[in-house]
Formats: C-alpha cells, structure tokens, sequence
C-alpha cells in the first residue's frame, strides 16, 4: 500500500515524541535508528561533495549509495518496520565498508587499514538492533561483520589493485577513523551495558506489580450503529507509584519476552471474568460483551485452556459474553495447536475476534478454518479512510468479507464523526474508538449512558 509523504512525516514525528518511560529501552532504539538514518544521509552528501571535488568517482558512487539507503531505511523507520530498516542499514553498511576496504584502503607501509576497523563497531550494534529478533538473524548479523573484520583484518594484499586513495588522504583519514571508529565501539558496550541493566530492573519492577497488584483494566466502549453499548475491550495499565499510568505499549514487550506475560494475562483474565460477573447482575449491563487481548505465549500454554474454564464454572456469567481477541501473527505457527484450543473453548461459549486484521499474516484460509466471530479493522486503515484510497478499498473489502462469511466486523481507532459516517455508509455496524470515549476505569463506565445521546447531535469530539 502506498503511503504519502504527509504520512511518513506523521509517523516520524510519533516516533520521535512518543511517550516515553525512561527504562524502556526501545524508543531510545527507535530514535538511534532514525539518527543513525540521518547521518548515513548526512555523510553520504558531506564526504560525496567531498570526493567529488577530487574527481574520485567510485567513492562518490558509494557515498550516493550510502544516501540512498540512509534514506531508504529513514522511510522504513517511519513506517513503524523496524526489521526491514535494520537490515537495510546493516546490509549497505556491511557491503560499503567491505567495499571501501578492499578497494580504496589497501594496507602499506606509510598507511595501514583502518576502514574495517568500523566492523567491529558494527557487529556490536547488530547486538543491539536486533536483540528482539531471532537470535540466528541476531547472531547471524553480528558474526557476519566479525568475519568480515578477522578477514580483512589478517590480510595485508592489496586485493584489487589501481583503486587505492591517495596516501596524503588515507595517512590522516586511519588516525581520524581509528578514533571514530573506537569511539562507536565504547559507545555501543555502553548502550548494551545499561540496556542489561535497565531490561533487568524493569522486569524486576513487572515482578513487583503482579505482587503489589499495581495493575489494572481500563475499558473502552464498543457501540453499535445507534450508538448504544454492546461492551468493551479490556485494556491493560499500569499504574506505577512513581511514573503515574504507564501504558501498555512501555512494558509488554518485555512481559512476553521474560514470560511475565504468562501470570499478566492471567490475571487480566481473572479480573476480566469477575468484572463480567457483576456487570451480569446490572439490570443495563447483563447484556454487555468483554473483549480480552490474548498473547501469544500465553494463548500456547498448555494450561491455558483448563485454566480459562475453571474461571468459567468459578464465575456466573453467560461464557458468551467473553470475547478472546488473536492476533494474525499468532496463526503462522502451530495452527492446528490454536484451532483445537479454539474449538474447545468455542464449544463452551467463548468467542473470539482477530484483532487489526489486514496489517499482519493475513490468510482467507484462516477464516474458514477456525471460529471465529468478528474481525477488528485495525486503527490505521480507519485513519486514513477519508484520504487514501488504498485504505477505503481495504475497509470496503474487510466489511464485505465480513458480512458474506457471516461474521462481526468492528471498527477500531474511530475518532471523527466523518470517520464514522464512511464505516456506516459502507455497511460497518460497530465501532471503538475516542470518537466515543477513551479508555477509563470501572468508575468511569457509568458516564457511557452519554454516548447514545451524543450520537443524535452528531457526537462531540471526545
């Protein structure tokens, strides 16, 4: 799907001034790699002009590819695709440091190499890029610059002979990229050095909240066509004794990766069935639906089942009031594992959504083969439904899908009243989104009775 230039600039300013809690770790990585996007740029233009004055063409050819691939991974960054930018980056970098060692930095007595040096830096940073990645893509990268280094390192042969930069420009350039280069490597055993130490005491402060139950549910409504609440989604904060409310996106990443995701969901589910319970006795809300984001991990705990249905017999409530949400990158592996789980629960009530369908792993076949009952359109569609093509026609799509398979389709992230108007006009008949409230505490789902109201004089900007 193309994406316009306002867009990007959209995404690259969230990026940037993203809330931020200051142990996490990743929006500190987001914004190197848009710094270090900016300065591929920045020395492709500065050292191009450079040797372009010295009339040395191969190095200004690969100056103006270090350009374009600062600018490459700029945009990839902006776009939120953070694998794709990483590589990007460190593939040209490899390629382009090789390049210029074997070519135009040969060793000989008045000049030794120091370009490789760069890898060594390199291979550090491929540590750090891609810790949350598979550690053969991880290790793969990192050893890879590390070869590369050993390799060059240990060979004094001019490889490819008539390329060599003039000694007046490679005498003072192996002092000046000696320091650069150890520099970038101090900094970077520095950044692993408290990325360990900052990932430890976050978790150690998860481990605390579960204990000192500093967690809790906020709820959004989920409304129909005439604006009338059928339920809500559970939403997971924190509320941290001395940062105030931390939101989700600050710490599950690491809940799923220590695992601490596992007794978090469960709690969330606990909490979720016994709020459902005492909704099933208010004569307004017996009807209401509660949607439940499931993790990965959690959702491939061979527990998980048995666990779900012995909150099901302990709590009075219809289990079809209970709404499991999947995400798409849950179905790529093991779907026979899920589709059982799936039809076990399903066979007791539980229904279940997949959740921002159309942004992941998408496939048709899933919709047949497993139960499911709604389709969320994911927020970013709905953002851009009035001003991209592309999104209105995925929109357009979901909901028929929808409703020739017989299922629920809800739009979520719905803000403006002219948002909502498209949905309805193209056959959408729920909705989530601040349009009609933000998420709030169980003390604030008594101010919902506004919302129906609120519809029929065009609804306030919420």
């Amino acid at each position: 799907m193309p994406y316009t230039a306002a867009r990007l600039i959209r995404q690259l300013r969230r990026l940037w001034v993203a809330p931020e809690l200051g142990l996490l770790y990743h929006r500190r990585e987001r914004r190197v790699r848009l710094l270090t996007s900016a300065m591929m740029m920045f020395m492709g233009v500065v050292w191009g002009l450079f040797f372009a004055s010295k009339g040395l063409w191969l190095v200004v050819a690969m100056d103006g590819a270090l350009f374009t691939f600062g600018l490459i991974s700029l945009a990839l960054t902006g776009l939120n695709r953070r694998q794709a930018a990483n590589l990007v980056i460190f593939g040209s970098l490899l390629v382009i440091v090789i390049g210029n060692a074997v070519l135009l930095d040969p060793p000989n007595a008045m000049a030794p190499r120091s370009t490789h040096l760069y890898l060594l830096a390199l291979g550090v940073a491929a540590l750090v890029a891609f810790r949350d990645d598979d550690p053969r893509l991880r290790y793969g990268v990192a050893l890879s610059c590390l070869g590369a280094f050993v390799v060059l390192a240990a060979t004094t042969a001019d490889l490819v002979p008539g390329y060599a930069l003039p000694d007046d420009i490679r005498v003072p350039g192996t002092w000046l990229q000696t320091l650069a280069a150890t520099t970038m490597l101090i900094l970077l055993v520095h950044v692993l050095l408290t990325d360990a130490t900052e990932r430890s005491e976050l978790e150690a402060e998860l481990v605390q909240a579960l204990v000192l139950h500093q967690f809790e549910l906020h709820y959004q409504p989920q409304v129909d066509a005439q604006g009338q609440v059928l339920g809500a989604e559970a939403l997971l904060r924190w509320q941290h004794p001395t940062r105030g409310l931390v939101m989700p996106g600050q710490f599950i990443d690491l809940a799923e990766q220590s695992g601490l995701i596992v007794p978090m969901g469960q709690w969330v589910l606990e909490t979720a069935c016994a709020q459902l319970q005492a909704w099933a006795q208010h004569p307004v809300r017996s009807h209401w639906c509660l949607a439940v984001n499931i993790s990965q991990r959690q959702f491939r705990q061979p527990e998980f089942v048995p666990k779900l249905l012995e909150l099901l017999q302990h709590h009075r409530f219809s289990p079809s009031r209970l709404e499991l949400e999947l995400t798409e990158t849950m179905l790529v592996e093991d779907l026979d594992d899920i589709k059982l789980k799936m039809l076990t629960l399903a066979a007791c009530g539980v229904t279940f959504s997949l959740d921002d369908f159309g942004t992941g792993y998408s496939s048709l076949s899933y919709l047949k083969r497993l139960p499911l009952n709604k389709l969320k359109i994911d927020q970013s569609f709905v953002a851009d439904v009035l001003t991209e093509p592309n999104s209105a026609a995925i929109v357009r799509m979901v909901l028929a899908l929808g409703s020739s398979m017989n299922l629920q389709v809800i739009a979520e992230g719905v803000e403006t009243p002219e948002q909502r108007a498209f949905l309805l006009d193209n056959g959408c008949q729920q909705f989530q989104g601040y349009l009609f409230s933000r998420a709030v505490p169980v003390e604030g789902v008594e101010g919902w009775g506004w919302v129906n109201s609120a519809l029929s004089s065009n609804i306030p900007n919420a």
